[in-house]
């Protein structure tokens, strides 16, 4: 089981560090993705990060804002968000997968149950 957490409102232009912690299993084996849904659109592909750390996948619309990073240790994978916009407001989910394209929703194993992030203009 996941679970996401870290939401909230912030400001355009602030930060915010999501939080997906897993129960019940490791989650040093599986890649993590970070998925986000607007209200009234579909879902899309955030970022992701491979099992081990070293390998990070990007969508055009985060980088260089967005940040993965992954603690095996504790079985948890934090989101730095920065520079926040009102478009990035969105419900975000956490998702963790064995094998396959890390950017596609397809052929995730578990999912969190998403957490709400509100960028206010």
């Amino acid at each position: 089981q996941l679970q996401a957490s870290g939401g909230g409102l912030v400001q355009a232009g602030g930060s915010l560090r999501l939080s997906c912690a897993a129960s019940g299993r490791t989650l040093s084996s599986y890649a993590v993705g970070w998925f986000r849904q607007a209200p009234g659109k579909e879902r899309e592909f955030a970022i992701a990060i491979n099992w081990s750390g070293l390998n990070t996948y990007y969508a055009d619309s985060v980088k260089g804002r967005f940040i993965i990073s992954r603690d095996n240790a504790k079985n948890t994978v934090y989101l730095q968000m920065n520079s926040l916009k009102p478009e990035d407001t969105a419900v975000y989910y956490c998702a963790a997968k064995r094998s396959g394209a890390l950017s596609q929703a397809l052929g995730y194993d578990y999912w969190g149950q998403g957490t709400l992030v509100t960028v206010s203009s």
